[in-house]
């Protein structure tokens, strides 16, 4: 249930609060629905992925910005700088990588994800929103759950669950999942 930004590791545990719950995919047992593999369909093929080393360049900052601006997710006025990104999403305390998504020559989707030894947890995903028809968020998700079988790890954690927000209700999508509530990890299928 830990979740990290930049260098830094933390727990939400709020005294009066119990809304955020940690939620992963037990790669293994996951299936996707019919709208999830039409997602695949349209992407496959027209898409080509590529994991590296993090890294901010220009473009990068572009689109993450575009994307936080323009999907109603930034809460400040200003642009995220180089420094900024570089903080949140570069500076890692474990292994971290960059799964790149390019239409053609064209960087259209980032997601930063943290490899352990037997999972992968999500830390951001960002994409361009001249894009958004393709459904680039579910396609990363799923292309990232595969990668995860390719590798023989067990889980692909996708953040924190808020039922209330949303910007985060959409990860309960993925069945079966598991959330930890009160400290237990509950199944729901």
């Amino acid at each position: 249930g830990d979740r990290r930004s930049g260098p830094l590791l933390y727990r939400p545990s709020c005294p009066d609060c119990r809304a955020c719950e940690a939620i992963r995919v037990p790669v293994g047992r996951f299936q996707p629905t019919r709208s999830q593999r039409r997602v695949l369909r349209r992407n496959d093929g027209a898409l080509r992925l590529e994991l590296t080393a993090p890294t901010v360049s220009a473009t990068h900052l572009s689109l993450y910005n575009r994307h936080k601006s323009e999907r109603g997710l930034s809460r400040r006025t200003e642009a995220a700088t180089e420094r900024d990104y570089r903080f949140f999403l570069v500076e890692s305390c474990v292994d971290t990588r960059e799964l790149r998504y390019y239409l053609g020559d064209e960087l259209i989707a980032v997601s930063i994800l943290d490899f352990g030894q037997t999972a992968v947890s999500s830390v951001y995903h960002y994409f361009n929103p001249d894009h958004a028809d393709r459904s680039l968020g579910v396609y990363s998700i799923l292309q990232e759950i595969a990668l995860c079988a390719r590798l023989g790890l067990d889980w692909y954690y996708l953040g924190l669950y808020v039922a209330d927000c949303r910007h985060l209700r959409y990860k309960a999508d993925y069945y079966p999942h598991q959330r930890r509530i009160d400290g237990v990890w509950r199944e729901f299928a």
